[in-house]
């Protein structure tokens, strides 16, 4: 599903090239549940957001489904992106002008889809995640845990075939980041592929594997 092939991600200062990802080398197969480990600065986020297309690279090869990434322009990556991705923030990064319904429904709008159908599948999800009774409330009326799952709604709603999950626990108490952890293993079962960068030992290992990121390479599959 994806291959990554010598991706280098540097930025120059002066005379000076600082390097944020070095020679990965990477390939996830549908289905998997990825972990991506390691220190602060090590560019965990940097390669997450290079596979969910939503930073460029310097070097290298990107094929995601068959899709020659490093050569599309912006606009077909974008259109592979709405189609394919679900992102998951720490900060949750929903709207606060919007209800949860609305902050739900976005990802439908952005795809042109029909008011009906749009209405059908958010009902839907907001039945599933068990938030019916929160539709019409703004973000900044809900806990953390709450908010988080409302995040999780939205990247989902457009049923994409790769989530993406950044820190996904990192503001939640032991007991919402659990339920958060074993969301992702039941979407997992029922085949969306995974990728999170997590501190976490505990949640890493929810994953089957765990890769490992020091100063921008990988350390070991």
């Amino acid at each position: 599903m994806i291959e990554l092939k010598g991706i280098y991600k540097w930025f120059n200062t002066g005379n000076n090239r600082t390097f944020i990802l070095k020679d990965v080398d990477l390939a996830i197969k549908e289905g998997e549940f990825v972990s991506i480990m390691g220190p602060s600065g090590s560019g965990k986020s940097t390669l997450l957001n290079v596979i969910g297309m939503l930073d460029d690279f310097n070097e290298g090869e990107y094929n995601f489904i068959h899709e020659s990434v490093h050569k599309l322009k912006e606009k077909q990556r974008s259109s592979l992106y709405k189609q394919y991705i679900g992102f998951v923030f720490q900060a949750y990064h929903l709207i606060d002008e919007l209800t949860v319904y609305e902050n739900i429904e976005t990802p439908l709008i952005y795809q042109d889809m029909k008011g009906s159908e749009r209405k059908a599948m958010v009902a839907d999800i907001l039945d599933r995640f068990n938030i019916v009774g929160k539709k019409d409330l703004f973000p900044t009326q809900l806990s953390g845990g709450q908010q988080q799952l409302v995040g999780i709604a939205r990247a989902l709603i457009a049923k994409p075939k790769l989530l993406l999950a950044d820190e996904p626990t990192g503001n939640l108490n032991s007991k919402q980041g659990e339920e958060i952890m074993e969301l992702f293993k039941q979407l997992n079962s029922e085949g969306v592929t995974i990728i999170q960068v997590t501190h976490s030992e505990k949640n890493a290992e929810y994953g089957s594997r765990i890769v490992n990121l020091l100063d921008g390479m990988v350390v070991k599959k």
